[in-house]
Order: structure tokens, then sequence, then C-alpha cells
């Protein structure tokens, strides 16, 4: 069994593993095993692997899974202690791996962790994918310490210290085997956006805690497969946020919740339209709150087997404000301004 296994998920990403691939290889071979999953690209990655870096160990995926499902398919051929997920684009540094581990070892109640994510293009910046540590508002709003909405914070070291939060960046997230499967791994019908969020609120409502430990931290270019305006990125993250909501709200709050959720879904949608001329996702909010409506029905189960493995109600990492009215209203812009 490895200890630590590093588990890059690549689709059509030579360009990232040529660029960032060397600095997990040589800040990592001592503490960890690597391996790329390939979700069966067709650019020269494979190729690419085997002639510059024979050392990475690699899986095929007969197709391309998604980042969830992708990500299930390939942990379940490693056996380790932890896994850490990691994307193709993220730059490590030295030692960073040695905080997350000792950490783990030390807190079993712990079930997973992030580094603190720094913007590669501009290395004194928050990057806006996970930041300093990840929370949800009473409505099912994401934020970080670091950033809200698209307002993100430089890094002056107000943060740096470790962190109990809701929910830990896939960017790269360290998280136990046993704690990944005993949840049920990530939801493969997510296919990408909010699934992390997803498993780590899974976990929180079980009673495991999770952490941001900033004294590890990476660089992340960020942005993905998608550019941050797509309406195919809109769409699954409101149909997939709606169907988290769903999953794990408790019973005292899910009607008010989602009755909410329908009126500001909608006012995005036309914000959208109206103030942004953004026809496409003006659309794809529609086609999300459709598509949340037909597939609702299919998490039914996982929503029975998620409440009654729930040992707390209330989880104080997610807040109990609305962060829309914090935001705009209040204009608190910064994580330090909600406190």
């Amino acid at each position: 069994m490895d200890k630590v296994a590093i588990v890059i998920l690549n689709w059509n990403g030579a360009k990232m593993l040529t660029q960032y691939l060397p600095t997990v290889l040589n800040y990592s071979r001592d503490e960890a095993v690597v391996y790329v999953a390939d979700n069966a690209s067709t650019d020269q990655s494979m190729d690419l692997l085997q002639r510059e870096f024979p050392e990475c160990k690699t899986i095929l995926l007969e197709k391309n899974w998604g980042f969830a499902e992708g990500y299930n398919k390939a942990l379940a051929q490693i056996d380790a202690e932890y896994y850490l997920l990691l994307n193709s684009d993220i730059e490590v540094t030295h030692h960073w791996l040695t905080p997350l581990i000792e950490f783990m070892d030390v807190h079993e109640e712990v079930a997973a962790c992030q580094p603190k994510l720094l913007s590669i293009y501009d290395r004194d910046c928050f990057e806006y994918a996970g930041a300093c540590g990840g929370f949800l508002d009473r409505y099912g709003y994401p934020f970080c310490r670091g950033r809200i909405f698209e307002t993100v914070e430089r890094d002056n070291g107000q943060y740096d210290y470790p962190q109990e939060i809701l929910w830990a960046t896939g960017a790269a997230l360290m998280i136990r085997a046993k704690d990944y499967w005993e949840a049920g791994g990530l939801d493969g019908r997510f296919f990408a956006h909010n699934e992390e969020i997803d498993l780590c609120w899974r976990l929180r409502i079980r009673g495991r805690k999770l952490y941001c430990l900033p004294e590890s931290y990476v660089y992340h270019v960020g942005g993905g497969t998608l550019p941050k305006s797509n309406p195919m990125k809109t769409f699954l993250n409101f149909r997939n946020n709606l169907t988290m909501l769903y999953k794990c709200l408790p019973e005292s709050e899910l009607r008010h919740v989602m009755c909410v959720r329908w009126f500001l879904d909608y006012l995005a949608a036309w914000e959208m339209l109206i103030l942004k001329r953004n026809w496409g996702d003006f659309k794809a909010i529609f086609k999300a709150r459709h598509a949340f409506a037909q597939w609702k029905k299919d998490f039914e189960a996982d929503r029975k087997t998620i409440q009654q493995g729930r040992v707390t109600e209330q989880i104080p990492e997610r807040r109990r404000f609305s962060l829309l009215w914090q935001y705009y209203a209040k204009g608190r812009k910064y994580y330090s301004d909600l406190k």
C-alpha cells in the first residue's frame, strides 16, 4: 500500500503536464507515488509521459468520464492510505506535502485537507478555485478565505493559520481513502463542478472534519478546461449546486432554501440577459433548473442515505447568512468582513 498517492486526472493536457508535472515529481517523489489517470485523451499525453516521465505511473480510462467519475474509476485502482487529487495545472513547492501528511497523521478526526492556493499569474494573490479554504452560505453559494464571488484578495498572510472549513478544493485535495469510499466518493453524475463541495459536505454531515493548512502552498493556473464565462460551465454549476442542496440540506431547511433558490436563480438568469447581454448563460440557467427538476427523483435514495448518516444538523462552516446580501447590499467583499 502506498502512503500517499498523488493522482492527476488528465484529458488532452499534454501542455500542462509538460510545464507542471516536473515540479510534482521533483518535490513529491520522496513522500508519494505520482499517478496520471488519463480520461481517453486524443492528444500526445500518453506518448509524452512514456518519453519524458517514465517514473510516473499511468492509469488509462476507456473514455472521458469527466472529473468526478474519472477520479472514482482511477482511485478504485490505487491502494493508498491517502489520495491527493491534483489538477494538472498546479505548480507545487518544496516540502509542500510534509505539513499535509503530518497533520493528517496526527488528527484522525480529519478526513481531508488542502494547501493554500495562490495564482500562478500573480503569486501574491489567492487563486479563485479554493484560495485558503471553502465555506457555504445558507443558500448554497460557495466562498473562500481570500475569495468571495469575483473578488479575490491579495495574500498578506492574513489567513496563515490552520482553519476548519466546509470544503477543500478539488484542485489540490488530500483525503483519507477510507473516508473517500465510506462517503461514497465523488458523485459521478455531476461530471464536473461542485463535486468536491458535495463530497466534503457529506463528510461533514457524517461528523468528519476538513482543514486548510496554509503552511503548505501551491500555485494554480485555474480556469480548467472551460473559461469562466461559458454556458456549459454555468449549466453544470447551477444544476449540480441545486442537486447538492437537495441531497445534503437537513429536512428542516429543505423547502425554504429551495424556494429561495428558485427565486434567486431566475433573478440571476434575467440579470445575465438584461444587464450583461449574455444570452448563453441566460439559457444555461433555465436549462439547469429544468435538468434538476428532471433528475431530482434519481437522488431520493442518496438523500435518504445521507440524512440517515447525519450526526449533526448544524454545521458551523455552513454560515447562516445570505452571501448575496452581505456582498451586494452591505458591501462586504472580503472574508474578514463577514465575521
